[in-house]
């Protein structure tokens, strides 16, 4: 294993110089949450290993041949961009309203020097190599994915994915086990009033007093009714209503999103939010509607995929860091459990001060990213084999 190890990675290292070009084509032409054909078929093509099966209206899932028989690892590689301007100012920067603010394009190179890699050194089991819609928006493509059955058409029993991330220090990799990101319910409430004249607030029932009070109250849903060791984030993202200064209007609109860590903190924390809206909207004169949108489950990694990543890549080099965890969502918590096992590591990108975050204009990580994140991929391949399905 060792030896495959070096052969694989001195392979990947002859790959780097187109894989980086791929990169710089991916990020330049970005493309929105459903319309990814475009990077599909040119990730595809150079990848070179045929057109796959079509999965999730746009992605693709490329079977790359092993030397055994046994159980099929998947590799997965998000295609989609974010809607945000570039702030970068690099020649290869979009040209258009999208951009790859969350490392998508590294991740996709990543993918196809790993799979290119692997058809030269010859691999033993296949590697099926997923590349995903829909991981930036709702509903996302990793359920339609699971959903299509391909997974199971090739015999898929673990799904590895490897994310930058700029919280971590450059040459650190997390492997953590268990809950690594959070669950996420987006929702959406109205508050309904009766509106008028700003000079005779006695005579209304003011919406947009009520959800005021709604925003600071739905903080106690975190820091008083969930065990803080544990933790949940509710946060506001927008609230619209109103037109002038001196008019209360009839009703305004809030929405935001619920992170937990815990599966089992979702619906008591989501009965408690229905509670805080509903009792507010009465405490001021108020009528509310709640809709709530499930978006993903808690992203659990499994235990044995983690200890084995954090062998190789030791192996390789890097500080592993067992501790780390984010309150971000990523689809790829639907590959963790129901048929597959899942492990998500994270890359450190965090070289220098002030690195901008994820979904930054100014994002951007350097081409060496690319050949972290391969390794990264590389190993949690080689823990797939080293710790078997029971």
């Amino acid at each position: 294993m060792s030896d495959l190890w070096t052969r694989w990675t001195q392979a990947i290292a002859d790959e780097l110089p187109a894989a980086v070009e791929l990169r710089h084509a991916v990020h330049a032409d970005p493309r929105g949450s459903g319309d990814e054909e475009d990077t599909a078929r040119l990730v595809t093509g150079a990848l070179g290993a045929g057109d796959g099966t079509r999965v999730a209206k746009t992605g693709r899932a490329i079977r790359l041949p092993g030397t055994s028989d046994g159980p099929a690892v998947a590799l997965r590689a998000e295609l989609d961009a974010l809607p945000v301007l570039e702030g970068t100012g690099v020649p290869w920067a979009s040209g258009n309203e999208f951009m790859h603010a969350c490392g998508h394009d590294v991740h996709l190179a990543a993918l196809v020097a790993v799979g290119r890699a692997a058809v030269r050194v010859g691999v033993p089991r296949p590697i099926l190599a997923l590349l995903q819609p829909r991981e930036e928006t709702s509903p996302p493509g990793a359920l339609d994915v699971v959903g299509s059955g391909v997974l199971a058409e090739h015999g898929v029993d673990a799904v590895i994915g490897a994310h930058v991330q700029p919280r971590i220090a450059h040459g650190i990799v997390s492997a953590a086990p268990g809950p690594v990101n959070a669950s996420t319910d987006e929702f959406e409430v109205t508050m309904h009033g009766q509106g008028g004249h700003a000079g005779y607030p006695h005579l209304l029932r003011d919406p947009i007093l009520a959800l005021s009070q709604l925003v600071v109250s739905l903080q106690q849903l975190a820091s008083r009714r969930i065990d803080p060791v544990f933790g949940a984030v509710c946060s506001i993202g927008r609230i619209q209503g109103g037109a002038a200064a001196n008019v209360v209007p009839n009703s305004a609109s809030a929405f935001g999103s619920l992170r937990l860590m815990r599966t089992k903190d979702r619906e008591r924390a989501l009965e408690t939010l229905t509670d805080i809206v509903h009792g507010t909207a009465r405490a001021h004169g108020c009528t509310a509607e709640l809709e709530i949108s499930p978006c993903e489950p808690v992203l659990d990694n499994d235990a044995a995929l983690a200890a084995g990543a954090q062998r190789w890549l030791r192996h390789a080099g890097f500080t592993v860091d067992e501790g780390f965890r984010s309150f971000g969502a990523d689809d790829f918590a639907h590959y963790c459990g129901g048929g597959t096992r899942g492990l998500m590591l994270f890359v450190g990108l965090g070289d220098t001060a002030g690195v901008p975050s994820l979904h930054d204009e100014r994002f951007l990580p350097r081409d060496q990213a690319v050949t972290q994140v391969a390794h990264a991929l590389v190993a949690g391949y080689l823990a797939a084999l080293d710790a078997p399905v029971p």
